[in-house]
């Protein structure tokens, strides 16, 4: 397996920006009406999963990837929650609501299995390599 050098190469990453910039789309297509409210809170954690899978490789280190990896598949959660109330009033049609929320479960399967490798890894991080130089 060749080694991650970059956050936009993290699948699970890949797959958070399509579903954001779909959740993009059906705000500026006003499918939320004047819900700011939920607007904000939907892009907002569509926005959170793909940040916090970044924000947690940039720390370079497993621990806090790992930490900023949990926040990110609690966003696919949130998301989803926020889902179905766009459902219930009649914002998104079911098939809409089912692509997105099936979409969300992916992301949420491949942070899992990431979760699940950098837990058992031997690799820690870049900034826990040994300095030969000190």
């Amino acid at each position: 397996m060749a080694a991650i050098t970059r956050f936009e190469d993290i699948i699970s990453w890949k797959e958070a920006r399509v579903l954001n910039c779909t959740i993009g789309k059906l705000i500026e297509q006003k499918k939320f009406k004047h819900n700011y409210h939920l607007i904000n809170q939907i892009e907002g954690s569509a926005g959170s999963i793909m940040d916090n899978i970044a924000e947690g490789f940039e720390r370079s280190g497993n621990k806090e990837f790992l930490q900023f990896l949990y926040i990110a598949k609690a966003s696919c959660g949130e998301l989803r929650s926020q889902l179905y109330r766009a459902l219930d009033r009649n914002y998104i049609e079911p098939k809409t609501f089912d692509n997105l929320s099936i979409h969300a479960m992916k992301i949420s399967s491949l942070i899992q299995k990431l979760i699940t490798y950098l837990q058992t890894s031997e690799l820690k991080g870049t900034k826990y390599k040994i300095r030969k130089n000190n």
